[in-house]
């Protein structure tokens, strides 16, 4: 570890906290229907699409009918994106000619686009059509981040509002949403990535001649893009294959800095814009401090890690100066590679600089974690943020059994029917990871897509799964992930990972926004301290540890301990 390489995690977090509070109180006055500096260009449009659709943005929907509002419109999201994947061999915007995507990968890719996955089990170079990455994968990074937005917020009413019987109105929290925040942050960020390089052409791919007179196809296309959305959005379905770690994907040392910054930005700031919501900013901030004691706790150990080197090279004499190099580019070198791993894990990214496949065993164990407790460590964008509070209800429950009183958060009583649906979020992640796991270790259709024998190989799998229920998309980069068996049970996993925790979630914010607010008294147990915040931490921990330590022993912690004593599976 050097100090330059702190240096620049210490820039990182210092810009994402100086970005907290002015893009929470942004979004606020979004979500308010309050005038902003873009209302004289877009209120207009927003009229029109209301106009449009038949939607009167004056009517509020119960938690119910906005939990259908939202199901209905993914599913219909879904058929339209799997169509085009079906159909790209007869439809436009297609220099190479490339075929329709087969039925398997098309479902799996409709999925995973839909529920903010972005899980790719192909290239992108040599699968999909520019129309389809446009049209079709790009038009969902808009509206699957614009959906996580829309239900942050609801869970935000929930807390904020008393005696309600609504929570807001889905089509006009995924319209705000879209319009005034991801599209102008986009175009702002897709005209710097030009700047620095990234192609955004239709043009067809260029055949080069190398020096040593091979042919060599350069793609290329319409990558700034859908490169600014699928980092904004905590997307990350690259346009390339090698994704943020291709040249054309992130070019410089700023681009990386500033994708790294693209990740974070919303969903620190949806913090900001939940303490405000309840008329205490410092709820936001300790939300936030939870989520970065966590980040930093990662940080340390992914860095630390990676600096090591490989101990398995020490006997050959191998300069490991720069740390352990395998799968990095020289470019980001092993500070900035360990840091995109953590954040790119920690919100529900999945778009990677570096290969995981090749980190250190307890490097690439910290991305696991991050997705295994459930992206919450800023997460992706409004997905974070209620998985976090949904944490926090869960805390709340336990502080209060302690001391034989009913729990409170921001002035809400957390009864049975709340911390019901907190745990249903809770248990489906799990179940579908570990299940799935168990079952394709076992399988041949599993283990025929396993690159790597022993403790690595379990490794891959169990990243897979993680990755996929968590809504992340990341992969160890070993696995042959294009069979049936995993694309259909990746699929299957990504879809119970986003709504069967989404819809428990909504049940409990229409509950909590019924009820009345309690004035806090003597036995209120405090949230906006460091008291709160280290309950908060311990409590993630020991649920995670709890879950998923048992097959975190077979993979990474083995592999760490078989790679110290020198044995090779």
């Amino acid at each position: 570890m050097t100090l330059i390489g702190w240096m620049q995690i210490a820039l990182f977090c210092a810009v994402i906290i100086a970005v907290t509070r002015p893009l929470g109180g942004f979004m606020t006055r979004i979500f308010a229907g309050e005038r902003t500096l873009l209302s004289p260009l877009l209120s207009p449009v927003e009229t029109g699409l209301y106009k449009l659709a038949g939607v009167d943005a004056r009517t509020e929907q119960h938690w119910l009918t906005y939990a259908l509002s939202m199901l209905l419109f993914n599913l219909a999201g879904m058929l339209f994106l799997y169509g085009i994947l079906r159909l790209q061999d007869l439809l436009p915007l297609n220099p190479q000619g490339l075929p329709a995507v087969a039925p398997e990968l098309a479902f799996n890719t409709a999925i995973s686009f839909v529920t903010n996955t972005n899980w790719q089990s192909y290239g992108g170079e040599t699968t999909m059509s520019y129309l389809s990455q446009m049209a079709g994968l790009t038009v969902q990074n808009f509206l699957s981040a614009a959906t996580g937005i829309a239900l942050a917020l609801a869970l935000v009413r929930g807390f904020a509002r008393r005696s309600a019987r609504t929570i807001g109105n889905f089509w006009v929290d995924m319209t705000r949403a879209t319009l005034y925040l991801l599209l102008p942050f986009s175009i702002l960020a897709a005209l710097f990535f030009i700047w620095q390089g990234v192609p955004q052409n239709f043009d067809a791919y260029t055949v080069a001649a190398t020096v040593e007179g091979a042919q060599q196809t350069i793609a290329q296309g319409p990558v700034a893009s859908q490169l600014a959305i699928k980092m904004l959005g905590t997307n990350g379905g690259g346009f390339f294959n090698a994704n943020s770690a291709h040249p054309f994907e992130n070019p410089t040392a700023l681009s990386n800095f500033v994708q790294m910054l693209l990740i974070f930005a919303i969903g620190a700031g949806l913090t900001n814009l939940f303490g405000r919501a309840v008329g205490n900013e410092k709820q936001g901030w300790a939300i936030l401090a939870a989520m970065g004691v966590l980040f930093i706790a990662g940080v340390a150990l992914a860095y630390w890690a990676e600096a090591g080197g490989n101990p398995l090279l020490a006997g050959f004499h191998v300069d490991q100066t720069l740390g352990n190099m395998e799968g990095k580019e020289v470019r980001f070198g092993t500070a900035m590679s360990a840091l995109f791993a953590v954040i790119t894990t920690a919100a529900s990214c999945g778009a990677v600089n570096a290969m995981h496949d090749s980190f250190m065993p307890l490097g690439g164990m910290v991305p696991m974690i991050n997705m295994a407790l459930g992206e919450i460590i800023v997460g992706g964008v409004g997905a974070g943020l209620y998985g976090m509070l949904l944490m926090a209800i869960i805390a709340l429950f336990v502080a209060g059994l302690m001391v034989g009183r009913t729990p409170e958060y921001v002035g809400k009583k957390l009864e049975a029917r709340e911390i019901k649906m907190t745990v249903l979020t809770i248990l489906a992640m799990p179940a579908m990871i570990l299940l799935f796991t168990s079952v394709a270790v076992v399988i041949a259709p599993g283990l025929a897509g396993i690159q790597d024998a022993g403790p690595h190989g379990f490794s891959e799998v169990l990243y897979a799964y993680t990755s996929a229920a968590a809504n992340n998309g990341s992969a160890f980069a070993g696995l042959t992930a294009s069979n049936g068996w995993y694309a259909v049970t990746l699929g299957i996993a990504m879809f119970v990972g986003r709504f069967f925790i989404i819809v428990p979630m909504l049940a409990a914010a229409g509950s909590l926004a019924s009820k009345k607010l309690v004035p806090p008294s003597a036995g209120t147990f405090p949230t906006t301290g460091p008291l709160f915040v280290g309950l908060l931490v311990t409590m993630i921990l020991i649920v995670g540890g709890l879950t998923y330590f048992p097959a975190l022993s077979l993979g990474p912690v083995v592999e760490h301990l078989m790679l110290t004593a020198a044995v090779t599976p």
